[in-house]
This record gives C-alpha cells, sequence and structure tokens, in this order.
C-alpha cells in the first residue's frame, strides 16, 4: 500500500499483515478517504504518517515513548510523538517534557522543539493513535490505530537488544501488560506515571526521571545509553 511504501521491511511486514484483517482494511481504507478528501484536514501530513517507524527501524529501538494522538493544530504534527517541526511554539506538553529533561539529566530540549535526534537514537517515539482531524484531538482514536500499534509494539519483543518502554498517561499505559519482561526473554522496562499534559505532570510525570532510568537499564544491559541532550542542525 502507497500509505507505507517507505516504511522499512521489520515494520512494514506488520502493517501489510494488518492490512489483510476485517480491522486492518477498514482502519487503512478510513484513512486513505480522509486524506484524499481532506475536509476536515487531517494531521499528521500524509508523507509523515509513518515517521517514527521510517527514522527508527525494529533492530534500532532502544527506547519506545508513547503519545496519545497527534497535535492537531496546523504545522504541528510531524509523525513523532510529542515533536514538532521547527518554527512551531512548543506545545504545553513538550515544555514540561523538557523541564523534566533537564531536571532528570540536565539535558536540554532542541530549541525548535524537533525530537528527530532522539528518533535518530533509537527512540520511537510512536502515538497510540497515529491521525486526527484539525482541533479534534482524539477524533480517530476508534479507526483501528490502537490495534495496530499495540501490534507494532509487541513485535519488538523478538528484538534481541534491551528495550525500555515509557507509558505517559491512560492511553499509553493500556500497552503496559502488553509489552514487559514477561513477554520477552530480552531485557525489557516498563516505566509508566501520569501524562506531561499541564493537567497531570504535577500529579506524577515531574520528578519521576524517566530519562536516567532508561539509561541506567541500558547501561546495566551493556548497552549504550541514549543522548538526550543530541541536537540537530
Amino acid at each position: 500500500m502507497e500509505l507505507f511504501a517507505d516504511v522499512p521491511q521489520g515494520w512494514r511486514r506488520i502493517l501489510e499483515a494488518c492490512e489483510t484483517e476485517p480491522w486492518g482494511k477498514r482502519l487503512f481504507a478510513q484513512v486513505e478517504a480522509a486524506y484524499e478528501k481532506n475536509d476536515p484536514p487531517v494531521y499528521p501530513p500524509q508523507d509523515q504518517l509513518f515517521t517514527a517507524l521510517k527514522l527508527t527501524p525494529p533492530e534500532k529501538v532502544r527506547c519506545v515513548i508513547v503519545g496519545q494522538d497527534p497535535y492537531h493544530q496546523p504545522g504541528q504534527a510531524h509523525g513523532l510523538a510529542f515533536s514538532v517541526l521547527p518554527g512551531t511554539k512548543l506545545p504545553p506538553s513538550l515544555r514540561n517534557i523538557g523541564k523534566e529533561l533537564l531536571s532528570d539529566v540536565g539535558a536540554a530540549l532542541p530549541e525548535h522543539g524537533t525530537l528527530t535526534p532522539w528518533a535518530e537514537e533509537g527512540v520511537l517515539l510512536l502515538n497510540n493513535v497515529l491521525s486526527v482531524y484539525d482541533s479534534a484531538p482524539n477524533s480517530h482514536k476508534k479507526w483501528g490505530w490502537a490495534e495496530l500499534t499495540t501490534r507494532l509494539m509487541q513485535s519488538l519483543a523478538e528484538q534481541p537488544q534491551p528495550i525500555a518502554f515509557v507509558l505517559w498517561g491512560r492511553e499509553a499505559q493500556s500497552k503496559g501488560a502488553l509489552v514487559g519482561p514477561e513477554h520477552s526473554p530480552y531485557p525489557r522496562l516498563v516505566i509508566q506515571s501520569n501524562h506531561p499534559s499541564p493537567l497531570s505532570a504535577s500529579r506524577g510525570f515531574f520528578g519521576s526521571r524517566p530519562f536516567s532510568q532508561v539509561n541506567e537499564f541500558l547501561t546495566a544491559n551493556g548497552a549504550e545509553p541514549i543522548h538526550w541532550n543530541a541536537k540537530q542542525g
């Protein structure tokens, strides 16, 4: 399917398998129709729908950070959870991630808010739902995306490298029971806390120290830590 023509083979085989099932056929047909009509507009742009998968193939994944669904205002979403394109005002959740990052490991987000450097470091920035209508958060929640992203995350069980799963908020935590160490013979870590949204960050996100926990887990299992202060351009 054209939607995932450029997706790495390791992910592509999961998408193609989902496409053979009734729910997957409905999902991809609905997504393609929404992009074709584009009224209301759909985010991220169609060619950026699978940016997270394109930048972080399964064999490179060292950490998975799960978001809810894409930002729903023009010019924000580009296929990486919590990330925005250069020139876009940082959303409140991303600013709070930056505060915790600085407090936890003394690192700073890129000023432009684009988290591509993390993706290239092996951080899969995956939303639970991968598309959204303009100004309508969670508008594609019931389309079947959650089943697809569950399949993607479960497929990581066969990857031999250590992988940490960082689950912020209820939507992300719904994946927790499916990806823990009991589901893989390889080293796995699950970190859960409240979402970095201003509505909940002060109730368990701030002070949760996810970034240092990920790196402690990786180094304890013989892997390189994530360079959370990676810069781009």
